[in-house]
């Protein structure tokens, strides 16, 4: 019998992989990417001290206002903005972006963009 795999285990599956090879160091620290169905989510860790640094989501009070869908690029590039902002203000100017899994595109790709225009770099 064959056991279907579905595709957030493949999803799983790529970011074990690629987690190997990304790591964040307190001067570099790792820039998290969590997507779901209805919000996205950002998280600055640095992986030495297992620690998370700063974070940002569509939940947020100020961006959840501001949003009438959360789920949509236009969301995604918003908590991209507002994680490059409260990573600057901690004194983070690089990070190392770890997709989670994700291709980059759509929604992953305008939450880089907007960190990117907000001066992270990665």
């Amino acid at each position: 019998m064959i056991k279907k795999i579905n595709k957030n285990e493949r999803r799983k599956k790529r970011h074990g992989r690629m987690r190997k090879k990304v790591f964040g160091t307190p001067q570099r620290p790792r820039l998290n990417v969590y997507r779901s169905l209805n919000n996205m989510y950002a998280q600055i860790i640095d992986d030495e001290s297992g620690t998370t640094l700063v974070s940002a989501s569509t939940l947020d009070k100020d961006l959840k206002a501001q949003l009438q869908n959360r789920g949509n690029k236009e969301a995604a590039k918003l908590v991209g903005k507002a994680i490059a902002q409260k990573a600057i203000q901690k004194g983070i100017q690089q990070v190392v972006f770890d997709r989670g899994g994700y291709i980059y595109h759509g929604r992953v790709k305008e939450l880089a963009e907007g960190a990117r225009e907000e001066g992270l770099q990665f």
